[in-house]
């Protein structure tokens, strides 16, 4: 199947017409009589126009498709209501009871074994080459068994460079989007003892390759809408297999998503936007900036609005707190019986770091100045500043004094010019 795709010229943006123009050439209504089809789209935590995209596909399919439906890829996210669905559609609580009346909102339930269905394990031997040698064990996969119910499958949404991943978009909203804990778990452990700063940005990563090879488990057909966003316009947008319009559209996210820096930081201030609810996302604030805070200094997540550790996980990471990768892995058998993708979690928002003769040693300092308590902070192993006594606008140009403000973190991929060994792992 050949992609299909559309670039933006010199920045401009895509447009509505540019949008109804690859849709149209990529689904033709005849080729979708009768059949019923189902539309995976990311949860708010994701800036990209999937509203535009569902309702040029609604345009061009609904009358011939006998459904067509909506699973929300959480993830281990929170669900979400009927409202925020349709907020994420862009389209109205009336709309929805009238134009999109047939359309069926799900979300994804990644923690109910019955929602699950086991599509087969990934033996160690595959897993051991997958990985580099890093791991040699079998890995089971489960995705939601709501996708076997249709004749095909449509993946909807934006490419990021991508703590755990690489670059996002493509199979990851399949894994860990729509899957099961136990492939999940395991491919975020395997992310985070490669390190953030070697998976991020970076495409053909251990994981992507563990994620691709889990999606080729998954017998139904699937189509793929990437979508790459860029000063709030869409700058591209791919449509072909996962992996063929992933592929197209991760070359083009790291040609924009990366901001290169001359000189490291001693103190940045990372603000968090409201997309981000609880640390659990807001911890891509740390994700995206850590490349670029100088070995000793201070990375700062800005974001009142925060008032959570993590709902799903919160009992999980207040028992374990958070921790560079070493302080697990060498006392792995403390920590081992815990769901590795909250280990993961955990070392990413700490950030590299040693533990030798049980001490533990931060590369960088991160310190919430959010709705989070100070003694929730200490516990958890995280610094604490009282987010009333910071005044944003202090710290914009003063990037030559050693100091960035970054307003809306969590997307752009911050990097050095001339990046550390720790950093380089394309």
């Amino acid at each position: 199947m050949r992609t299909i795709s559309r670039r933006a010229i010199q920045g401009e943006g895509l447009n509505f017409t540019d949008v109804e123009s690859v849709i149209g050439d990529s689904f033709n209504p005849t080729d979708y009589i009768g059949r019923r089809v189902l539309l995976i789209i990311p949860d708010a935590t994701r800036t990209a126009p999937v509203g535009l995209l569902f309702q040029t596909l609604h345009n061009r399919l609904a009358e011939a498709t006998a459904s067509l439906d909506i699973l929300v890829a959480l993830g281990t996210h929170q669900a979400m209501s009927e409202a925020a669905i349709c907020h994420r559609l862009e389209i109205t609580l009336e709309a929805r009871r009238s134009t999109f009346a047939k359309v069926a909102f799900f979300n994804h339930e990644w923690d109910n074994p019955s929602a699950l269905r086991n599509v087969g394990t990934i033996p160690a031997s595959e897993i051991s080459e997958l990985s580099g040698g890093l791991f040699a064990m079998d890995v089971s996969v489960e995705i939601n068994k709501l996708v076997f119910e249709y004749d095909e499958v449509i993946i909807i949404g934006p490419v990021f460079p991508h703590e755990v991943v690489g670059c996002s978009g493509g199979n990851k909203y399949l894994f860990p989007g729509v899957g099961g804990p136990d492939i999940l778990n395991f491919f975020h452990w395997l992310g985070a003892v490669v390190t953030n700063p070697m998976i991020i940005g970076n495409k053909w990563t251990p994981v992507r390759k563990v994620v691709d090879r889990a999606a080729a488990l998954v017998n139904v057909s699937k189509r793929c809408v990437c979508m790459v966003v860029a000063k709030g316009g869409l700058a591209g947008l791919f449509v072909g297999t996962p992996e063929l319009a992933w592929d197209q559209a991760s070359n083009l996210s790291r040609e924009l998503h990366i901001c290169r820096k001359d000189h490291a930081f001693h103190t940045v201030l990372s603000c968090a936007p409201p997309m981000y609810d609880e640390l659990w996302t807001g911890g891509k604030c740390m994700y995206k900036l850590e490349p670029v805070v100088a070995d000793g200094g201070e990375l700062i997540i800005y974001a009142p609005h925060i008032h959570e550790v993590c709902v799903a996980h919160g009992k999980t990471l207040h028992e374990v707190g958070y921790h560079c990768r070493d302080y697990f892995l060498k006392q792995w058998d403390r920590f081992k019986h815990y769901p590795w993708g909250v280990l993961a979690h955990a070392s990413h928002v700490y950030g590299l770091g040693t533990f030798e003769n049980g001490i533990e040693t931060p590369r960088v300092r991160v310190t919430l100045a959010t709705g989070i308590s100070e003694d929730v902070c200490r516990k958890i192993n995280l610094g604490y500043r009282d987010w009333r006594t910071i005044d944003v606008d202090a710290y914009d140009n003063r990037e030559n004094e050693g100091v960035l403000l970054v307003r809306k973190a969590g997307e752009m991929l911050y990097h050095l010019k001339n990046q550390p060994s720790w950093a380089s792992g394309d």
